[in-house]
């Protein structure tokens, strides 16, 4: 209900602030509120009753009591000086309406005209100019203070403002760029048709977002993520574009280097493991909607792993480099070879139209691995085995491709390595042969299918039989006597020879104090497999516990293993010479020893080769190398053995070239224990020299 104002108000002052849109009060004298226009109450909901008194409004139209005492004190000051000037200041003024909405209002008073005692106030709603207002100062805060990049384009895409991070990101201010083209930001690796895509988008839906390069003021160029929104007039014309951007070229470098880090081999720069399988992937599902075969090979260096030992890592990892460019350089594509490890790599072979594109590829390759390499001042020879299956011929699955393909690369291997080999059902099952051979190996020691031999070894110019070297023979159950050539890689690869070799050395031990029955200088050989070195193993200890001379035990070593760089075996080969034992060099020839490696260990005996024996003849090349190893071997103070020994004929040349030592089928087997204590029986009766079957 509308109060009524006081009796000196006239009626026509009454009707005309009923009829007002603007809310109106008037407050008396004793600031008591005497009167509200209908404005007032339908815009706030409170009558006269409502907020008549200083009380009431207190906690009424005011948030707290604190906020209307800071009002009152404002008010009254505003009083005082109106009063004064007769000019009251306009009050800015938070009001609470009756539902709960709060209001900004600016109030404004006067003295009525029929009344000097009452005031006039006019209440203002400025609550919506006020949030406008808060929303320009915010988005100008926001625009003055973002880390983000920020330029606004007018409807002809000239650039009217920017903020200071984008000066900050591309370097250039104000000046530079005002009321220029947007596009002179834009890298030159664009054309004219990335342009006109972005504006077909921003044309079409108003917004456009992705990565782009920019050009920062001195030219260079940055990866920057931009967002473009569109300000549209009434009409619905474009007013202006807003672009906001952050530089993420730090961050895209970050990720591509951790996606090369996932997916290429930091030596060679091919992709890896992860990366081939992943693209092997791809391409069998390629293959089966392109009805399309492809292949895979598998390859390993041949010979890399000798070059590595005796030149280095260095020099092996340069080599590793150079192999896997020329490998890459006879792909068909340049992602089509990974390093898988080590010194094994792989090729895809997809979408092949020709079979037969298949072996000039594997030639190619085997044919570039052939010539020599150039590595820091040493002339290096490797080659290459690769084993290939075809997929989907040979199997349906990656796993089982790469194994398949693994299978053949060992069967090029054993066939003679430097040549490729097809993956075969027959190499699966000999796969298999293999697993379960091995699965027995593990078995045997502890069954007793284990034994060793002896290959007599005579003194050449007495034919006396003065030592023996041990040899593994194992005796399967079901498969009967399995070649050493056999079981004994399988021993390596497994680790198994650790424990099968401790047990040969304590075996060689024991029997060897039966030989000395017969002769006190009577030695034994035994094997010691390079696998073996990088175990602890205290032989030493091992013989003074039975109180065996260490003199009458000799370890043979390939050649290979001098010239390993390896702390461990040094200081074994080390124990050995303090211990007394002696050491033969077997295979010499075949390997990369220098010679000065036979001094540096003290090396008492050198094993010539089989392979130099086969062939020997009087006028032959293999009886001039063996010669020229044994006049090398004894001007160093070594004796000298050949092995493989098997006609009269070798043994006569043997003789007149100053071999100390023979040993071969003719003159004995390798023999059980039993067998060669009865022939140093029969010898040590026997006054003239013997030859032995």
């Amino acid at each position: 209900m509308t109060s009524e104002l006081s009796i000196e108000n006239t009626e026509l002052t009454q009707t005309i602030l009923n009829a007002s849109p603007t809310p109106f009060i008037v407050h008396n004298k004793q600031k008591e509120i005497v009167y509200v226009n209908d404005a007032f109450t339908a815009q706030f909901g409170y009558t006269l009753k409502d907020i008549s008194t200083p009380d009431k409004r207190g906690t009424t139209i005011y948030s707290n009591r604190e906020y209307a005492c800071k009002i009152k004190k404002i008010w009254e000051q505003h009083l005082k000086e109106g009063i004064q000037n007769n000019i009251f200041k306009p009050l800015e003024v938070q009001l609470r309406c009756k539902n709960g909405d709060c209001r900004t209002i600016i109030a404004h008073a006067t003295h009525l005209p029929e009344s000097a005692n009452n005031l006039l106030i006019s209440l203002h709603d400025i609550t919506r100019h006020k949030q406008n207002e808060e929303m320009i100062q915010l988005a100008s805060t926001v625009f003055q203070h973002s880390g983000e990049g920020m330029l606004v384009t007018s409807a002809e895409k000239n650039i009217i403002a920017i903020n200071p991070a984008f000066s900050s990101i591309t370097n250039f201010s104000e000046a530079d760029v005002l009321n220029k083209p947007a596009s002179i930001l834009i890298s030159k690796r664009y054309d004219s048709a990335f342009l006109t895509e972005v504006n077909s988008i921003l044309e079409l839906s108003g917004q456009w977002q992705g990565e782009v390069w920019v050009c920062r003021k001195k030219g260079e160029e940055i990866l920057v993520w931009s967002t473009i929104n569109t300000i549209y007039n009434e009409d619905g014309s474009v007013k202006q574009r807003v672009t906001l951007f952050s530089d993420i070229t730090e961050k895209r470098q970050a990720e591509l280097l951790a996606l090369k880090q996932a997916n290429y081999d930091p030596l060679t720069s091919l992709p890896n493991r992860t990366f081939f399988f992943t693209r092997l992937e791809e391409e069998i599902k390629n293959s089966n909607i392109t009805n399309k075969p492809l292949a895979i090979f598998f390859l390993d260096l041949d010979g890399f792993k000798v070059i590595n030992d005796a030149f280095g890592h260095p020099v092996g990892d340069k080599l590793l480099i150079e192999a896997g460019k020329r490998i890459a350089d006879t792909a068909p594509n340049e992602d089509s070879v990974a390093r898988f490890g080590g010194d094994e790599f792989t090729v895809l072979l997809p979408n092949l139209n020709d079979l037969n594109r298949i072996a000039l590829i594997a030639d190619t390759i085997i044919t570039s691995l052939n010539q020599p390499f150039q590595i820091e001042g040493n002339l290096v020879y490797i080659s290459a085995s690769i084993g290939i299956t075809i997929y989907p011929d040979d199997a349906l699955t990656a796993d089982d491709l790469l194994r398949n393909a693994d299978q053949a690369m060992y069967f090029a291997k054993d066939a003679g390595r430097s040549r490729y080999f097809y993956f075969t059902q027959q190499m699966q099952r000999s796969s298999i042969e293999r697993f379960s051979l091995t699965n027995d190996l593990r078995e045997a020691l502890e069954l007793n299918q284990l034994e060793v031999y002896y290959q007599p070894i005579v003194y050449l110019p007495t034919k006396k039989i003065q030592k023996a070297e041990a040899l593994l023979r194992w005796n399967h159950p079901e498969r009967g006597m399995v070649s050493p050539s056999i079981f004994i890689p399988l021993a390596e690869e497994t680790g198994l020879i650790n424990e099968i070799g401790n047990w040969v050395f304590h075996q060689a031990v024991q029997h060897a104090q039966l030989f000395q029955q017969h002769n006190p200088d009577f030695q034994v050989s035994v094997n010691v497999s390079p696998v073996q070195f990088k175990a602890q193993n205290d032989w030493t200890s091992a013989i003074s516990e039975v109180y065996f001379s260490s003199c009458n035990l000799v370890i043979e070593i390939t050649e290979s293993l001098l010239v390993k760089d390896d702390r461990q075996i040094i200081d074994q080969l080390l124990d050995f010479r303090t211990a007394g034992i002696q050491v033969a060099i077997d295979d010499f020839g075949t390997g990369y020893a220098s010679l000065s490696y036979l001094n540096k260990f003290d090396i008492d005996y050198l094993k010539i080769d089989q392979s130099f024996i086969q062939n020997l003849s009087t006028d032959s090349s293999e009886m001039a190398l063996s010669e020229a190893i044994i006049v090398m071997a004894h001007k160093l103070g070594l004796k000298v053995i050949a092995e493989g020994v098997e006609t009269e004929q070798q043994s006569g040349l043997l003789y007149s070239a100053g071999c100390d030592f023979v040993q071969g089928h003719l003159f004995s087997q390798p023999l059980p224990v039993n067998k060669l204590l009865g022939l140093l029986s029969s010898e040590k009766s026997s006054e003239s020299a013997l030859y032995f079957e």
